[in-house]
């Protein structure tokens, strides 16, 4: 049914002004104004849709995972532009907040201005 289509994510925010700045600026990704929202354009080929809603409540699990080849790296660049790593119970996390365990990737977490929250894993 689906095969074909270009399926997309989506998740909101509060204000797009600032959330714009922020993914275009700071992330450095590509982002389109689109139909009253933004579009974000990861290299990688998948669309995000990002949207205003005036009862935004952020998520409480990842929206939005950046693949990169080096996490420490990634790290360093966000943390200099102003970013701050989320710390969790349960997960064994380096000074710099980046979990390594023997189950999944190397993953630290951020979040966006309207508190979505995001992540670099390697």
């Amino acid at each position: 049914m689906f095969k074909d289509s270009k399926a997309f994510s989506s998740f909101s925010v509060v204000d797009l002004s600032l959330k714009k700045q922020f993914y275009a600026e700071t992330l450095g990704l590509d982002v389109s104004d689109e139909m009253g929202g933004l579009g974000l354009h990861p290299v990688g080929g998948g669309e995000v849709f990002v949207y205003a809603k005036d009862n935004h409540v952020p998520a409480t699990f990842t929206v939005l995972n950046f693949p990169v080849d080096e996490i420490e790296a990634a790290v360093d660049r966000l943390t200099e532009a102003g970013v701050t790593f989320e710390r969790y119970d349960g997960f064994d996390q380096d000074e710099k907040g980046i979990a390594r365990g023997a189950e999944g990737p190397a993953i630290a977490w951020f979040k966006d201005p309207a508190g979505n929250i995001l992540s670099v894993l390697q």
